[in-house]
């Protein structure tokens, strides 16, 4: 009898799948970009379940997307570093564990009769909102250019890159920073690439994952889930174009080309960090690009220590997690990046 109850019970436990036992949480991307792929190929590839995570991807844009946070309706924003160190330093109950980018794929486009970036003064240039990062992006190329933000007209468009497009093409903005793809189907349709990020290396534009305090004491070892997950995604994406461009494509349905073309944009320069460190000089960055005096008074007088832990990122560096993961020769890059780390 004993020995048909427990053939029973392993019959049960076979049909029983990982995901049964998996904890459901809730991810956010305010964006259809590529500074989304780890997220993407995380969830496509299996990675969370791997690690016990029944993940949810869902697209709200911001500041939807940190209002969802503070609700507990979400475990984690990967959003742009500018838009979460604005948050998390009003809302002390939010932390920022992890960064996946800093070299961002924008270029600023504009009319074709637009010859520079100095010529953008007195025109109008289309953001999401005055004070997002396409809008901290724009006034840090402004400024090498000699310009300010009161030289030019802001069009806030309430949208993601779609919506600044569609300003620039309909004649409502003379130029807009956008990424790919939406840039290149601007560039076929003869607008203008004024300038483009990632070739700017002291233009920070980061990423970081944010998460709320109280999620992590419930549930200390989930930061180091995602990470790990997001870490072995990263590997991915680096080593298997076909499934990076696939599992994109679920999430952004683009043309196969295009997204081909963005896949080459980030991994030439390895734009994706392999050790997710949040960097010193990107927080330096963002605070000093605040053009708006009450922002920037206020951002510049927070200690932002209060809201970004590098910690898991320095134990999984400990416990040689990287150095597995991706072999030996990360050893460098881990010794580079624990300098150039926040602390």
């Amino acid at each position: 009898m004993r020995s048909r109850i427990w053939l029973a019970f392993l019959i049960v436990a076979a049909l029983v799948t990982p995901a049964a036992f998996a904890e459901k949480i809730t991810l956010i991307y305010p964006n259809r970009s590529g500074s989304q792929w780890p997220l993407f190929l995380a969830k496509e590839g299996g990675y969370y379940q791997k690690y016990g995570l029944d993940v949810d991807l869902k697209f709200v844009v911001h500041p939807g997307s940190i209002a969802a946070l503070v609700s507990g309706d979400a475990a984690l924003v990967n959003s742009s570093l500018e838009q979460l160190m604005q948050a998390a330093s009003k809302d002390g109950s939010m932390v920022l564990v992890g960064s996946s980018l800093n070299k961002g794929m924008f270029a600023l486009m504009a009319r074709k009769d637009v010859a520079s970036i100095k010529d953008l003064k007195g025109k109008r240039i289309a953001v999401g909102q005055v004070g997002d990062a396409p809008y901290g992006y724009v006034i840090a190329l402004l400024s090498k250019s000699g310009l300010g933000a009161r030289d030019v007209t802001w069009v806030p468009v309430g949208t993601d890159v779609s919506g600044r497009a569609a300003a620039l093409e309909s004649g409502r903005a003379d130029a807009t920073m956008l990424t790919a793809p939406a840039f290149f189907k601007l560039e076929a349709g003869g607008f203008k690439t004024l300038a483009n990020l990632s070739e700017h290396d002291d233009i920070f534009a980061s990423t970081g994952f944010l998460m709320k305090k109280s999620q992590i004491q419930a549930n200390p070892k989930l930061p180091e889930l995602l990470l790990k997950a997001q870490a072995e995604a990263t590997k991915r994406f680096y080593e298997d174009k076909a499934f990076a461009v696939k599992a994109y494509m679920v999430y952004d349905k683009q043309p196969q080309a295009d997204v081909e073309r963005i896949y080459d944009l980030y991994a030439k320069p390895n734009a994706f960090e392999r050790v997710p460190y949040v960097l010193a000089d990107a927080v330096k960055a963002v605070v000093a690009q605040q053009s708006d005096p009450q922002t920037a008074a206020q951002m510049k007088a927070y200690d932002f220590h209060k809201v970004i832990d590098n910690s898991t990122v320095d134990r999984l560096v400990k416990e040689k997690y990287f150095e597995t993961l991706f072999g030996a020769t990360i050893k460098a890059e881990e010794d580079r990046k624990a300098k150039l780390a926040f602390k």
